[in-house]
């Protein structure tokens, strides 16, 4: 555990702190702080487009040659939102301090306009392949953009690694550990339901993987908005307390860490960062396979759409998660004996009764079976790539995609459900970082092909 910690040390050090602050605020510049002073245009173009007619179809409905514009929304949304915006913003607040929510912020502000430059680029590149699937994202616009297809190999490989970590085996834990403590499943059981419900979804493709998640996440989402603003107004006096700790602790190193100063600030940004990426996944890339999908589209709607992901994900419910836990335990959530989502649960059972208990294990564990679907769908486009750019033949790259890789996938959710996976949480934020590093250094040479809205508060290109 010390061995992977010092990893996790190099990976989140101040060099990566330096790439993902750096590339969103070259881009944030760029585009003139589009994700805040062109506010009104991308919500408006995002969430104010949602019900009326664009092109061909209505956005509510999908197709046969792929899925509607909610249905790839509600699907990048199941990937973003995840246990990380409750057991993650948790573990992160306990181990980094109030001041980590700060850093989630700027991790989402920042990763707001990344989101958008990786989409734009993957929907610019994107293809179909010889079996008609389309093909979009960091591996392709490393090789059609960059011409290094060695980097797009590689970022498959390193998709490939997320989707059985950090992907599966960290939210099919967290599902049924939930499962196991809440409703006293025996995790075996709950272990084979959950990895037969993922197989009957993953069967059906893109489609029924569509499907599920404009049913799940807008209901899933709004009752978990509503509930922990009953919590927050409930203690609303406690708000003003709660956002000096949050300022303080983002800038100003604790008392407790003695003679070792900076070290506060540096572990508020380390985890908030960290724990922001995890949730959010800007700058990973996978945003921009996960719009890959959506119909009749363009590259600047896709990419504000991606913005606005990053902005709910965060922004709203990494915050309300944060707000809940920091109002409940007086700023100081490492003085609770409990971590994790069993700490977010005690902070709403605190208000709302067993209610609250039932609200958090329901949030998590179906959080985390749309994050698995989601994933599923990354891995196997990571996969189909590989073996493509691999040179494997069709017969092989087929056996490989739809055979090989759904099997690693199920067993990678059955053995996340039934282990004891202390280290899986370190490791996921290891994988984010080796993703992150080919993505971005591809944005920053792409980057004069990353096409931005027109809108009045920017001039010129």
């Amino acid at each position: 555990m010390a061995f992977l910690e010092q990893i996790h040390q190099m990976v989140w050090g101040p060099w990566t702190m330096v790439a993902f602050l750096g590339v969103g605020l070259f881009f944030s510049l760029k585009s003139r702080l589009f994700q805040l002073r062109g506010f009104s245009y991308w919500w408006k173009a995002t969430v104010g487009s949602l019900g009326k007619k664009d092109g061909n179809e209505e956005q509510g409905k999908g197709g046969k040659k792929g899925i509607s514009q909610f249905q790839s929304v509600c699907t990048a949304l199941a990937a973003t939102v995840g246990t990380g915006n409750i057991a993650g913003v948790a573990t992160a607040l306990t181990a980094g301090g109030p001041g980590a929510l700060f850093w989630m912020w700027v991790s989402a502000l920042i990763g707001m306009i990344t989101a958008y430059a990786e989409t734009t680029l993957g929907i610019r590149y994107r293809y179909r392949d010889e079996n008609g699937r389309y093909m979009c994202g960091p591996y392709v616009y490393m090789e059609r953009g960059l011409g290094m297809k060695g980097m797009g190999i590689m970022y498959g490989v390193l998709c490939l690694l997320a989707s059985m970590g950090m992907g599966s085996m960290v939210q099919s834990n967290s599902a049924v550990g939930t499962m196991a403590y809440s409703w006293h499943i025996p995790e075996l059981a709950g272990g084979l339901m959950l990895t037969a419900l993922i197989w009957l979804v993953i069967s059906g493709g893109i489609s029924r993987i569509g499907t599920v998640a404009e049913k799940l996440m807008p209901a899933a989402s709004g009752i978990y908005i509503v509930f922990s603003l009953v919590v927050i107004l409930s203690c609303a006096e406690r708000l003003p307390q709660v956002f000096g700790a949050i300022l303080s602790g983002a800038f100003t190193p604790s008392a407790a860490a003695g003679g070792a100063a900076g070290y506060g600030i540096s572990r508020s940004l380390r985890y908030g960062m960290a724990r922001g990426v995890f949730s959010n996944e800007a700058g990973l890339g996978t945003l921009a396979v996960l719009h890959g999908e959506a119909k009749d589209t363009t590259p600047q709607q896709q990419g504000m759409w991606a913005m606005f992901e990053v902005f709910f994900d965060t922004v709203i419910l990494c915050t309300l998660t944060a707000l809940v836990i920091l109002c409940m335990t007086g700023s100081a959530p490492e003085r609770v004996p409990y971590e994790g989502a069993a700490l977010a649960s005690w902070c709403f059972e605190g208000r709302l009764g067993a209610a609250g208990e039932f609200l958090v294990s329901a949030s998590m564990v179906v959080f985390a079976f749309a994050t698995l679907i989601a994933w599923f769908y990354l891995g196997k486009q990571a996969a189909a790539y590989t073996a493509g750019a691999l040179g494997f033949d069709r017969r092989r790259k087929q056996k490989f995609v739809n055979k090989i890789y759904p099997l690693f996938y199920v067993a990678a959710v059955f053995t996340g459900s039934i282990s004891r996976l202390e280290v899986v949480w370190i490791l996921s934020d290891i994988w984010n970082g080796l993703m992150a590093f080919p993505n971005l250094t591809a944005l920053l040479f792409l980057s004069g092909q990353v096409m931005m809205p027109e809108w009045r508060g920017r001039r010129g290109r």
